[in-house]
């Protein structure tokens, strides 16, 4: 890990982060004309082309998927969604987000899925037809629909298994305070899916282990595991060092943001406003889904945010981490955990190396708009809205954030 200093006798300002614990990454500024808040979600991964995709919300209007080569440090639109879905449909009724996190089938091709907006006055929520699995082939260039999953639902996860046809994903209702988010199996070929129920548990990330099983959070602390051998789904109780699951997984509108190693046996877990990172087995028989605390992700944080996480190819764990209790304004962390570590790491506070990417003042010297969520701090710019993260093949870590809508590239971690 490279740390950067502050050069000089620069003085950190009450609250802040000290000189030694900044971490700078290369920002690159996502096309504006995709978004109208300058804002996407956690839908980032890397192709096996080495190039990422990113999902970006254009709400009333559309979704968009962007593709990023960090070759060419270029960006250019790939799929539009309700050009490939056929439809002209705004306000309520447009499919606004691409806020699924995105994975990557054998084949190559991007997995990603629509999912409604905000519903403004006037505006009711049966507007909304229904969310889209959309696949992009980076190899032909092109994209296909699966038609509505659920009428009126939008999608927040989707997760392919090609070599059983199948892919899983997770609807979303919208709902508050219970958002009904139904479990359910697209078999690909047929363009058909199959509802295993409400599973209740808003922003569900359905993985897959070893053995093609899918497994989907349910509401109040346990899991539903579908398989495919059997076609059946089975509910497991979940249980950390041996003991029943904590609150801060089971308590009412937890959010567990899940992912996989990529042999599908071991899945790890960040609530979202829970300082600490979990492990589960995957290998194990029965109707227990037995884990263990790994620790916090920052150890002396009174509170932390934590939507941005995932697994890479490399087999570590990432986290983007917000501390908003913090004076001066909240801080964004940069955070790992490797197989075999006593605990997570915090590699420091993420900031811009290169300030000019972009700009935050228009001709008249006025402030951009939906660019207030990156201020200057010990001289750096210093965002604090992360959305999603990811690793590369070669080690790269980036991060995702928004307002404005921004790509930072840690190439410190390079090991290829």
């Amino acid at each position: 890990m490279t740390r950067f200093v502050l050069l000089g006798l620069l003085l950190c300002a009450p609250g802040s982060a000290s000189a030694a614990d900044w971490i700078l990454g290369t920002a690159y500024k996502l096309p504006a004309e995709y978004t109208n808040q300058e804002s996407g979600y956690f839908s980032i991964i890397e192709g096996k082309n080495g190039r990422l995709y990113v999902g970006a919300a254009k709400y009333a209007v559309n979704a968009y998927l962007l593709e990023f080569d960090p070759k060419a440090s270029a960006t250019k639109m790939v799929v539009d969604a309700h050009k490939v879905i056929g439809t002209n449909a705004t306000g309520f009724a447009a499919q606004a987000k691409f806020h699924t996190r995105n994975n990557v089938g054998a084949s190559g091709k991007i997995y990603v899925a629509t999912k409604q907006g905000y519903p403004e006055t006037g505006e009711t929520r049966d507007q909304y037809p229904g969310g889209y699995v959309i696949t992009y082939d980076p190899a032909t260039q092109t994209a296909e629909h699966f038609g509505i999953a659920k009428p009126r639902h939008g999608i927040i996860s989707v997760i392919p298994d090609e070599s059983r046809g199948l892919a899983y994903i997770s609807t979303c209702s919208d709902d508050r305070p219970i958002d009904h988010t139904h479990f359910m199996v697209l078999d690909l070929k047929k363009k058909t899916y199959r509802d295993l129920g409400d599973l209740e548990h808003a922003y569900a990330f359905v993985v897959i282990d070893d053995r093609g099983r899918a497994y989907h959070p349910k509401r109040g602390g346990t899991v539903v595991r579908y398989d495919p051998a059997t076609e059946k789904a089975d509910e497991l109780t979940m249980t950390v060092d041996g003991k029943p699951v904590p609150k801060s997984l089971s308590k009412e509108g937890a959010i567990q943001n899940w992912d996989t190693t990529r042999d599908g046996k071991t899945l790890y877990c960040v609530e979202m406003t829970t300082n600490e990172l979990f492990a589960f087995d995957l290998t194990a028989t029965g109707k227990t889904l037995a884990g263990r605390s790994l620790g916090k992700l920052i150890a002396e944080s009174k509170a932390t945010d934590c939507r941005a996480m995932c697994v890479g190819p490399t087999g570590k764990v990432w986290m983007a981490v917000t501390e908003h209790q913090k004076p001066n304004g909240p801080w964004l962390s940069l955070v790992s955990y490797t197989p075999g570590d006593k605990a997570p790491k915090n590699h420091g506070t993420i900031g811009v190396r290169n300030p000019d990417f972009t700009t935050f003042k228009t001709a008249d010297g006025k402030d951009k708009l939906w660019h207030h969520t990156m201020p200057k701090k010990d001289g750096y710019l210093s965002p604090w809205q992360p959305m999603g993260v990811c690793e590369a093949a070669d080690g790269t870590a980036y991060v995702l954030t928004i307002a404005p809508f921004t790509l930072i590239q840690f190439d410190q971690f390079k090991t290829k």
